[in-house]
């Protein structure tokens, strides 16, 4: 076992949850290692494995993970065991410091401070590496000293994506639980009609009742004491009317109690999201179309949609779900305001998405250039909007969709990287941006003549949002008047 110096545990424990066991980064270091004490080369190697250099290359890079048949021919290649390769220690100290330097260069500081990557070569000096590494903990620890109130949710935010990231967003016991509710009411493919709906609630013991009165902040309430879940009478032209229901009874289904953090309570908003969209797209007949449209080569969130009457942004977080486990195709997806703020992402592609230095993506102001954006500047918005952009982690396509909200209009898109696009309706756009953020120059700064021209001669008044001021809402159901919710309950009571 490699000793591990103080900086570098540090660096460690800063890191993501995926880099806590074995990572790519840690199989390429060992793979290299074991290359170069044979006095391998990397094209002896690749030859060897019937690879080209450039994908060993990689592979020893951690930039790619190789299947467990590669693993195999690459452990026979260099005389060693699978296991051996998959050891979770680095094999050696060097190879720590190398893998912890790497690690925090592909981290959420040096993509805040937009610092350029450094190649880490056999000149550069532990010491070297050890500065490095103190840097950066010392800015990852101010930024969590000086993190204002909303610092948990970031956090919470950040564990959870990478939670869905390592799972490809895919919860085969989720899935299970909406299968056995509609083979329980009988439903054997389609959408799922309002009826339905009324049935599943009819088999699980609750009664629906639609009132005028609903808590503000709620779109539902469940009185689990009288097993009667309560709806607005009034239902809103952009939410489906069934989400809530469905939500209500994803509750029940999960067996959530009630959330002791903030962490907990995403987890089960999560949790309760998927189920729903699950109900409303069965896993059978979801994949079964996605997997029509992929031999035909053309994929479309619009279709999904239109397949299961739900809405674009339904369809689209439904994908997510199935087209890694199910189909192979890695994504991303986003949800962004109109003002270019990050509402919701996810991503198992590898796409950079903005952050800030504690990782978190949530309210961070999206690259002007990217699909996400580019879309509010289109006339027709009853067509989809494809887009190829070129990102300094590579290119990817992305279609893109407004919808609108009490809030304003958002955009929700969906991306995959460009050997994936040939399964997608739209690949043939002609539309393309080149996006180099988080380099300032790239759309955060003006152009130098308008700088010029400009620069001290403005001052625009800010429409800010309360809620940028505003503290994390507290509670049990953040955002929630629980007194409100139980006068509420206590009014409609059924009389003993």
């Amino acid at each position: 076992m490699v000793t591990v110096d103080p900086a570098l545990r540090l660096s460690l424990s800063a890191a993501p949850p995926e880099a806590a066991g074995l990572d790519a980064l840690t199989l390429g270091r060992r793979i290299r290692e074991l290359r170069t004490n044979r006095r391998m080369t990397l094209d002896t190697l690749a030859a060897a494995i019937d690879r080209a250099p450039s994908q060993v290359s990689m592979i020893e890079n951690g930039k790619r993970e190789p299947r467990l048949s590669m693993l195999r021919t690459i452990a026979t290649a260099l005389g060693t065991t699978v296991d051996d390769l998959l050891k979770t220690d680095a094999p050696s100290e060097r190879a720590a410091l190398e893998i912890a330097v790497e690690r925090a260069q592909r981290g959420p500081v040096f993509t805040a401070l937009g610092l350029p990557h450094m190649r880490v070569g056999r000149g550069t000096s532990d010491e070297t590496l050890r500065t490095l590494l103190s840097l950066h903990n010392e800015i990852l620890r101010l930024h969590r000293e000086r993190a204002a109130t909303p610092e948990e949710a970031r956090r919470a935010n950040v564990e959870l994506r990478a939670t869905m990231r390592a799972r490809d967003n895919y919860f085969p016991e989720l899935e299970a639980q909406a299968q056995r509710l509609l083979a329980a009411v009988g439903h054997t493919g389609g959408p799922v009609s309002h009826q339905v709906v009324a049935d599943m609630a009819t088999h699980l013991g609750y009664s629906l009742h639609y009132v005028g009165d609903l808590p503000n902040s709620t779109r539902s309430v469940t009185d689990k004491r009288n097993r009667r879940i309560y709806l607005p009478t009034e239902q809103s032209a952009s939410r489906d009317s069934r989400s809530p229901i469905l939500q209500a009874f994803a509750t029940l289904l999960c067996e959530h109690e009630e959330p002791e953090n903030y962490a907990e309570f995403l987890s089960q908003r999560v949790e309760t999201n998927y189920l729903t969209a699950a109900i409303l797209l069965p896993e059978k007949d979801t994949v079964k179309l996605l997997t029509e449209a992929k031999t035909l080569r053309r994929i479309s969130m619009e279709d999904l949609r239109d397949a299961f009457a739900v809405s674009y942004e339904t369809a689209a977080h439904r994908f997510t779900n199935l087209a890694t486990a199910r189909l192979d195709i890695p994504v991303h997806f986003m949800k962004v305001h109109e003002s270019g703020t990050m509402i919701k992402a996810y991503e198992n592609d590898s796409v950079r998405f903005p952050s800030d230095a504690l990782g978190a993506v949530e309210g961070s102001t999206v690259c002007r250039n990217w699909t996400a954006r580019t879309v509010f500047n289109v006339a027709d918005r009853f067509s989809p909007w494809y887009q190829y952009t070129d990102t300094p982690s590579g290119t990817f396509w992305c279609t893109s969709r407004i919808e609108k909200a009490k809030e304003g209009d958002y955009s929700v898109s969906v991306g995959v990287p460009f050997t994936h696009v040939k399964w997608f309706r739209g690949r043939e756009t002609t539309n393309r941006a080149v996006s180099t953020c988080p380099d300032e120059s790239c759309c955060r700064r003006a152009p130098d003549e308008l700088s010029e021209r400009w620069s001290g001669q403005s001052w625009p008044a800010a429409r800010t949002p309360t809620s940028l001021l505003a503290a994390l809402p507290t509670g049990t159901f953040p955002g929630v008047d629980q007194t409100e919710v139980f006068q509420f309950l206590e009014s409609h009571a059924p009389a003993n």
